[in-house]
């Protein structure tokens, strides 16, 4: 009955798969994703319906899929050639978005829609408790100058995240990384954000108190644990898992963390990919 997250695989699928075989899932383990599935990959659409196919993986909209969304709406019969000239799709196009609307492309009606209709549904957080943790799984992060006055005030992680804008929830960077959640209290207690969307090979420029190196001996994207200091009881208040997949072969791998006992697990992008 393990629980495991992931985030980013952008596409890979190949990589994503052998990831999942390196867990063995099994039919009473849990799989969180945390989005971005799609875009720049070879394979966005594989990743979708992998995932999809896993009947104990719970789903979070990535920025990418918010972007997936927006452009879709501006898509004249839902085909390639039918192609609006609107911002939204520029700025899809621009973050990788080509592959994934090839693969929406080729989907007949019904499946399209259904697709797009899966993703529109997807939540922005999950609170999951594991043993004496409890841990905010988000996207991208959160804005702590808005969440932890909210928290401290009730103690509540929803009453949190909804005075969050999705902006933050699956765009933010710095604010986020770059100062301390203000979620865990001195003695270790409080939820624990584990989110993606920065590649970890591109943490440094925005980190506070790495606990850890941001890449492997070669370079490569890693799960980075963040944010241990004597306000936290030394319990890292952010860990980040996108490892760096959109980077492609050479940085990039897809990563998966067993929350019960902290493992991790790497698949490495490979060339062509």
């Amino acid at each position: 009955m393990a629980v495991y997250v992931t985030s980013d695989a952008h596409g890979h699928l190949r990589a994503f798969d052998e990831v999942l075989e390196k867990i063995s899932l099994g039919s009473s383990d849990t799989l969180f994703v945390l989005g971005d599935m799609v875009d720049r990959g070879p394979d966005p659409l594989g990743v979708v319906k992998l995932v999809r196919s896993l009947p104990n993986a719970h789903v979070l909209l990535g920025n990418h899929e918010h972007m997936m969304l927006d452009a879709v709406a501006h898509l004249e019969e839902k085909r390639l050639f039918g192609l609006i000239r609107h911002e939204s799709v520029d700025l899809w196009a621009l973050n990788g978005g080509f592959t994934t609307l090839e693969g929406l492309d080729s989907l007949d009606d019904d499946e399209f829609q259904e697709i797009v209709d899966w993703v529109r549904a997807l939540p922005l957080y999950f609170d999951v408790r594991l043993g004496d943790r409890q841990y905010l799984l988000v996207h991208a992060g959160i804005n702590p100058e808005i969440a932890a006055p909210v928290y401290a005030e009730t103690g509540s992680v929803d009453e949190a995240m909804a005075a969050q804008t999705i902006e933050d929830v699956v765009w933010i960077r710095a604010p986020f990384w770059s100062q301390p959640t203000g979620l865990i209290d001195r003695f270790g207690n409080g939820p624990v954000v584990i989110a993606g969307h920065t590649p970890t090979i591109l943490l440094s420029y925005y980190v506070d108190h790495p606990c850890e190196p941001m890449t492997d001996e070669e370079g490569r994207g890693k799960i980075v644990e963040v944010g241990a200091t004597w306000d936290t009881g030394g319990v890292p208040d952010r860990i980040n898992i996108d490892c760096s997949a959109a980077a492609g072969a050479g940085q990039g791998r897809v990563g998966i963390l067993r929350l019960d006992d902290g493992a991790r697990f790497y698949a490495a992008i490979k060339s062509g990919e």
